[in-house]
């Protein structure tokens, strides 16, 4: 793909609006070109934002506000019981973790009485190998735990036995896999894989850090679905079945670096944000694996994070961050309905954190920093929606909101703690027991029982108070294995579940 403006392509005209943006390669924007009714809109060019064609469409949907985070947090669980339980399928629970940072994307579980120490002798209900590396983080519906990982090729050393043997240097040796296990037993029930598809990126420069299966899948009660990059999108059932496959493209950014985000689920469709290999964010219907719409545009080419779903006067946006832009796109057509420009330049990977109709954004270079925006609106909002602005910033993780606080480590191995209201850094301190060379942190943390979770790469798991003053409360760390934890945890059933590149892991409170 090329150009600057994002253009959307989709099955039925929807609610949205359609415009394009010519001059700078970041700024950019959008849409038109309706499929069958070959409609076209055009306007607003942000050089000189000259506005046209702005148009809007109603939408039928319950309204609801959503202000409070924690009442966002048991609406989004009982929401996906009742759209789910509707359609005659298996119902996604409270207790589940269907996705990436867990139900609705909040990063945040209700579950009280977790360990808050283990170890290869405390509290560690079960450990089984994996069939290959990985950064992916699990999930888990009902009694089901799905990992995604990758073998044959630039497998890290170390890292134990894979599903297509030993590693080699030979690409075409690549394959990924989604495996299921039993959560209360850790038994694998199957697993299924994929064979690269060329042309892959070398095992080489950044992608060394984190590999090729970094996706999180998702799961809907009924399927599970995984995205394995240039390899595409796969849904498989229940029994690890394979349903349907689409490809998303196969080009490489300029750094080649990699996929980086996650599956969304948004009701019937299935959302993914393929800047890595097509400059592109896709939707899919969930069940045929047929393409809904695809939205355009140069400016993703570096945007790494994971589409955030948010609710703006009772209708849902998904909310994307990209170098010197954050977007509002409908999730029904992939149209843009609102941008507003920010100073956050380079690559983006943190995903947007949501906090009803407020947004947060972070990444960019390490200079950028972090900002906050309120959603909604048409067209450039900019000036009118634009909050405040800050030096603190995450290079690879996801904060996670907490009680009007943000809180992440970044890659350098130091926690923050940021005012959600007004952005003011409440504290910045450097953990210790972590190298203070590399990239110790990848993982996002995780907000459960009045803590956070977060795997460092080396050092252990960190356990720190989820309150507006610096505790490290504990670093659990396993025997016996050297390899790197990428991933962020998953909480369901009182478990907590991780993963490395050699074994996923699952520790609950067990008996002395």
């Amino acid at each position: 793909m090329s150009g600057s403006s994002l253009h959307a392509e989709n099955d039925s005209a929807g609610p949205g609006m359609s415009f394009r943006a010519a001059a700078k390669p970041h700024v950019a924007l959008c849409q038109s070109e309706l499929r069958h009714s070959g409609l076209r809109d055009a306007g607003l060019r942000q050089a000189g934002l000259r506005q046209a064609g702005l148009r809007q469409v109603g939408m039928r949907q319950v309204r609801v506000r959503i202000r409070r985070h924690s009442l966002l947090l048991a609406i989004v669980w009982l929401g996906a019981c009742l759209m789910l339980a509707s359609g005659g399928e298996r119902c996604v629970h409270a207790e589940d973790w269907p996705g990436f940072r867990g139900p609705g994307g909040l990063a945040a579980s209700r579950e009280t009485g977790l360990p808050q120490t283990w170890s290869s002798r405390e509290n560690l209900v079960w450990r089984v190998a994996l069939p290959g590396a990985g950064s992916s983080s699990p999930i888990v519906v009902g009694d089901r735990v799905f990992v995604t990982s990758y073998s044959g090729y630039g497998v890290p050393e170390g890292t134990a036995g894979t599903a297509a043997g030993p590693a080699t240097s030979d690409i075409a040796r690549l394959e990924r896999q989604l495996t299921c296990f039993e959560l209360s037993t850790g038994k694998q029930l199957w697993t299924r894989s994929v064979k690269g598809q060329g042309p892959e990126d070398a095992y080489q420069g950044f992608i060394t850090e984190h590999g090729y299966a970094s996706g999180t899948p998702v799961a809907d009660g009924e399927r599970v679905y995984a995205f394995f990059g240039k390899a595409g999108v796969h849904a498989f059932d229940w029994d690890g079945k394979p349903l349907w496959s689409a490809d998303v493209g196969k080009e490489s950014s300029n750094r080649r670096w990699g996929t980086g985000s996650s599956l969304v689920l948004h009701q019937e469709t299935l959302i993914v944000n393929a800047s890595e290999e097509s400059q592109s964010i896709r939707g899919f219907d969930r069940r045929s694996g047929k393409e809904i719409w695809k939205a355009s545009a140069a400016a993703l080419e570096l945007a790494y994070g994971t589409p955030t779903l948010t609710s703006v006067a009772g209708q849902t946006e998904v909310a994307i961050a990209v170098p010197g832009e954050v977007w509002g796109l409908n999730p029904e057509t992939g149209k843009l309905k609102w941008f507003a420009e920010h100073g956050l330049t380079g690559n983006i990977s943190p995903s947007v954190v949501a906090d009803g109709e407020t947004l947060y954004i972070f990444g960019g270079f390490r200079a950028a920093g972090s900002l906050s925006v309120r959603a909604g609106g048409n067209g450039d909002v900019t000036r009118s929606h634009l909050g405040w602005t800050g030096r603190n910033s995450s290079y690879v993780a996801t904060p996670v909101l907490v009680d009007g606080h943000l809180y992440w480590i970044d890659d350098r191995g130091q926690a923050y703690c940021v005012a959600a209201k007004t952005g003011e850094l409440v504290y910045r301190e450097r953990v210790e027991g972590l190298t203070a060379s590399g990239r110790p942190v990848y993982a996002s943390p995780i907000a459960a029982d009045g803590r956070l979770y977060i795997p460092s790469r080396w050092h252990g798991v960190l356990v720190l108070a989820a309150k507006p003053s610096y505790q490290l409360l504990a670093r659990n760390q396993f025997d016996g294995d050297e390899s790197d934890f990428n991933g962020s945890v998953a909480i369901s059933g009182g478990r907590i579940l991780l993963r490395s590149d050699r074994y996923l892991y699952c520790v609950g409170q067990t008996a002395k």
